[in-house]
């Protein structure tokens, strides 16, 4: 295996200096066709989008493309990740008809692939699981031919609301650990390591067809060997596709950048990825764990399928 070279700045180098942005992390303003109809339905609609409301770098590229991922379940969360930019509070009263409305934006806008997820919603009974999986059927039943994929909370572990998700059938079920075991307490005060590694084994065992994904943020003060045992780990619970993307203060107020890593780390660590067995890993300065999801789902169901054929 390839040794990693980790990249760092030196002084007058901007990599060394996370207050100044480096090239490789611009990108255009969007505003094509598609992405402004798709942003007209969402008003028209009262729908959330997690690709605004976490300030998603890619926005342009995914809605103009044929994907958007949909926030359901309101924009206001019940925890307060200091790396988020999704607002946290009381949340709202659950908006029973937004499965309805989301499978009818999906149809307007014919969709090819959609990613389904949620703010934590510790208020609720499962967490809302169950209204995952009316999203997933009203969606099937509007626009069968659109992949699904779930961006799930970790449900308190809660075993039953996972099988709830799973049993709907989603293409993928997608839960992130967000950093490594070292930082973890850091960035999800509200959550668990080793909780949300038992919810991807827990999807993974419940069923063998789905696709199970998970993705991490760096630039939080991780070291190779941090990442190293976070990709041990995640193997092992039967995580088939990792995304690695760069940690982007939303705010001052927000957990600071510790660096930014090159675009050429962020290609080792795809390399090591898939050397020790993701059918996939999806690394890179501008990679969210919605970016090239429906890429994704096609190579990775022709490449099962063709493992299972022999």
């Amino acid at each position: 295996m390839k040794k990693l070279e980790i990249i760092q700045g030196t002084g007058s180098d901007p990599v060394a200096w996370p207050s100044q942005k480096p090239r490789w992390l611009k990108v255009r303003a969007p505003g094509g066709p598609n992405y402004q109809r798709l942003k007209e339905l969402m008003r028209g609609l009262e729908l959330n989008s997690v690709c605004e409301e976490a300030q998603c770098p890619n926005i342009g590229e995914c809605w103009e493309g044929g994907t958007a991922t949909f926030l359901i379940m309101g924009d206001v969360c019940t925890r307060n990740c200091p790396y988020c930019a999704i607002g946290h509070g009381r949340p709202e009263e659950l908006d029973e008809d937004e499965p309805r409305r989301v499978a009818e934006a999906i149809e307007k806008l014919a969709l090819n692939h959609c990613v389904i997820t949620s703010v934590d919603r510790d208020d609720l009974p499962a967490g809302g699981a169950w209204l995952f999986a009316e999203m997933i059927g009203e969606i099937r039943a509007r626009r069968p031919e659109c992949s699904i994929e779930v961006l799930t909370p970790d449900f308190r572990g809660n075993r039953d609301a996972i099988r709830t998700v799973i049993d709907a059938k989603p293409e993928i079920f997608n839960h992130n650990m967000e950093t490594v075991r070292r930082l973890h307490t850091m960035a999800r005060p509200g959550g668990r390591y080793r909780r949300s590694l038992d919810v991807l084994g827990a999807a993974r065992a419940f069923d063998d067809e789905v696709l199970i994904k998970t993705g991490i943020m760096v630039g939080l003060g991780e070291r190779p060997e941090d990442i190293e045992e976070f990709m041990t780990d995640a193997l092992e619970v039967g995580v088939q596709i990792l995304t690695i993307g760069q940690y982007l203060r939303p705010s001052e107020d927000h957990l600071p950048i510790d660096r930014y890593v090159t675009p050429e780390e962020f290609a080792q660590w795809k390399e090591i990825g898939e050397s020790r067995g993701f059918l996939h890993v999806e690394s890179g300065p501008l990679v969210r764990s919605s970016y090239h999801a429906r890429e994704q789902v096609v190579e990775l169901r022709a490449r099962v399928a063709a493992l299972a054929a022999g």
